[in-house]
This record gives C-alpha cells, structure tokens and sequence, in this order.
C-alpha cells in the first residue's frame, strides 16, 4: 500500500472523552431546587486543584484526565480548566485535532459520573438522578452537532430503574445516540448481575432499536483500584492500574457468552471498550475447551456455537498501542471483531506529553497495519465500527 492509511481510510476512533464542562449540569438543572446537590466543579484548597463535587462530596479532579500534551507522567496531571488543551473539551478544536491524526470520526464517552454512569447513584434522589443522566445525554447530542457524522455520542442509562432505563433508551436514540453505555458490574451498585434476566428487558429493546451495548474498563467497582502500594514510586503505582482495569473486561464476555446473553439475543453487538485485543484468543480458548469439556451442550443442548463462535457473531475488541499481540490476535481471530481507539485525551491515550516514546494514531495506525490486505485494514479502521455504530 502506498498511500497513508490514515489518508486511504475512513478511520474511525472507536474510544475517546471529552472533558465535561464544568457548567455541564448546572446550566441545565435548577440549582435553586437542588442546591450544591447538582454536580459542579469547586477549587479543592488541600488537593490543590479543581475538582468534581457530587451532592456536596468530592468525587474527583476535574481537568485530570486532560492528559493530552501534558508535560507530566500520570499521576500528576493538569490542575486547572486553563491548563487542559482545547482539542479535549472543544468540539471545533476537536475536529481540528483528528484531521490532524488522520481521524475522521470518533466514539466518545463520559469521564465524570463514571464509564458505567454509577457515580449518579451518589446523588442519592432518583429525580436528581435521572435529570443528571438526561442532562449529560442531551449535553453530548449538543457537543456532537459541530459534526453529527463526525462525533458520535453514546448514551448513559439509569440502570438503577428498568423502566426508566428502557425509556431514555428509546429517548436518546431519538435524540442521536448511537449506542449504550452500561457497567460490567451492575451488582456493585445493588443491582443483579449480567446474567440475571432481570436484564433481558434491556438486552431486548437494545436490539430491537439496533444500538449496540458498549462495555468501558473501569465501570465496576472501583474501589480496590488505588495508589496504595508505591515501593517503586507513584508512577509505577498507577502504571499498574490500566492492566487490571483491562483484564477485568474478561469477565464481560465471559458473562456475556457463558450467560446466554448471545444465544438469546443474537442480533445484539457488544463491544469491550478500551480493553485491548492481544488477550482475547487466550479467553476464547479457554472458554471452548470449559464449553466442550464442562458438559455445558449435555446440560443445554439449545446453546449450539462455542463460546468463540459467539464472540465473533456479536462482540467486538478495541486496540491502541499493541504491536505483537496485535498481529497474533487479527492471525488468530481474523479483522471482524476488532477496533481501532486511541482513548483520546486519557493517560494511557497516543496523544501523550512530550516525554513519552509512543507515536500518535496517523504513525501507529501505519506502523502496524501498512503490511495486511487492503480488506483486512478496512475493517479494522472502518467498516466494523460503520455497521456497529450505523455510521454513513
């Protein structure tokens, strides 16, 4: 291939944030009812820094996962609104920045009220708490409309309530929402588990409206994921952290194919969100060889694929940075299931500070596809996140 991949396709970013502005809910709920209640951005005197309150409890920075361009290795990060690049809050800017990474569209998601929407939860009112899920859905149609075929939005769910669930569901595709956001671990929110049919109602109407289930690292619990263990300093500490938020989304397809969820809803997409691609056919293959040597089609002989026949019929990867486990995974699974992301503008996003050796997306994106058949590139960059996402 001669040209630029990034040139020669359609690439489209299948994870990226945008930094909330932190007049998001505040310009959009009555702060006369409500009070400091609605979630707003305060200045934290200890911490030094701006930072997100919740119901009057600080739930954290609010310029730090800004990290693009940052002069400073994660943990540390920008402190101020001033100090974060435009390109991570502004649509326009945005836009510029893509065309400059050879980007033509991108998936965003929330970075606030969680990958999964469960700080809502903290509010405490179901009121308060469904305006704030209605305020975020309706601020990133808004956000989007610099470029609808551009910038495309996923919604947060209220998943706390089934029936409030199924109708902002049917609202924001209505609105221009292209797919859902859910946590993998509805349980530690007091909620039943993935495999609970108490979800089936979801997985139905999702299907029914063709809006594919996004799953985000990081939408669980939480709370084990600190920088208490620093023996080799804070930076190694945290460096730590994207592994074992990666690793946990096993646990999603897992659920997902093992529960029935697939068998019963075979037209519903899945996608691991920010989980990487070069551990997915270690899973697969431990899956078949526990389906087939577990007793699972003797126990049910309705469920007629193997786990990694489910996978590839409705469950999707994203990458950004693998190089080996890269190839062996496209080698081992094909280019149907798998997705380009650069997690624009987080820590361990390609759009790092200057201290950092990784490239950005234009030079990767060439670097480790510019050897595989034109058909196999055009999946990856394009053609597998288009019918996903539905995008012209």
């Amino acid at each position: 291939m001669t040209a630029a991949l990034a040139q020669k396709y359609k690439v489209i970013d299948t994870d990226t944030h945008i930094i909330e502005p932190y007049d998001l809910w505040t310009s959009r709920i009555s702060v006369k009812k409500w009070g400091d209640r609605v979630p707003n951005v305060k200045w934290d005197p200890v911490a030094k820094e701006d930072a997100w309150y919740f119901n009057n409890n600080r739930l954290g920075t609010a310029a730090g996962a800004a990290m693009a361009g940052w002069h400073e290795f994660p943990p540390k990060h920008p402190r101020e609104w001033k100090d974060v690049a435009a390109s991570a809050w502004n649509a326009e800017a945005r836009l510029k920045k893509m065309d400059e990474y050879g980007i033509y569209a991108q998936i965003f998601y929330p970075n606030v009220a969680g990958f999964g929407a469960g700080q809502y939860l903290g509010l405490e009112d179901p009121e308060l708490m469904m305006l704030c899920v209605q305020a975020y859905n309706d601020w990133a149609v808004d956000w989007s409309s610099a470029d609808k075929k551009r910038l495309i939005p996923q919604a947060a769910m209220p998943f706390w309530d089934m029936d409030l669930c199924i109708k902002e569901m049917e609202r924001a595709a209505k609105i221009g929402h292209k797919g859902l956001i859910l946590t993998s671990e509805p349980q530690h929110f007091g909620q039943p588990k993935l495999t609970d049919p108490h979800w089936d109602r979801f997985w139905a109407a999702a299907q029914d409206m063709q809006l594919p289930i996004n799953f985000h690292i990081g939408s669980g619990d939480m709370s084990d994921y600190t920088l208490i263990h620093e023996r080799n300093g804070q930076h190694a500490a945290f460096a730590s952290l994207p592994v074992l938020f990666t690793l946990q989304n096993s646990r999603v397809i897992a659920q997902l194919v093992m529960g029935g969820i697939c068998h019963m809803f075979p037209k519903l997409n899945f996608v691991s969100v920010e989980s990487g691609v070069g551990w997915l056919p270690f899973a697969l293959d431990m899956m078949d060889w526990m389906w087939v040597n577990g007793g699972v089609r003797q126990e049910n002989p309705a469920l007629d694929l193997l786990p990694s026949e489910y996978f590839k019929r409705q469950i999707y990867g994203c990458f950004w940075f693998e190089r080996r486990t890269l190839k062996s995974a496209i080698d081992q699974l094909g280019a149907d299931n798998i997705l380009y992301e650069s997690d624009f503008p987080h820590p361990t996003s390609m759009s790092p500070g200057p201290a950092s050796s990784a490239v950005e997306p234009k030079q990767y994106i060439q670097e480790v596809l510019a050897d595989y058949p034109a058909d196999v590139v055009e999946k990856i960059l394009y053609s597998n996140a288009a019918k996903i996402y539905h995008i012209d």
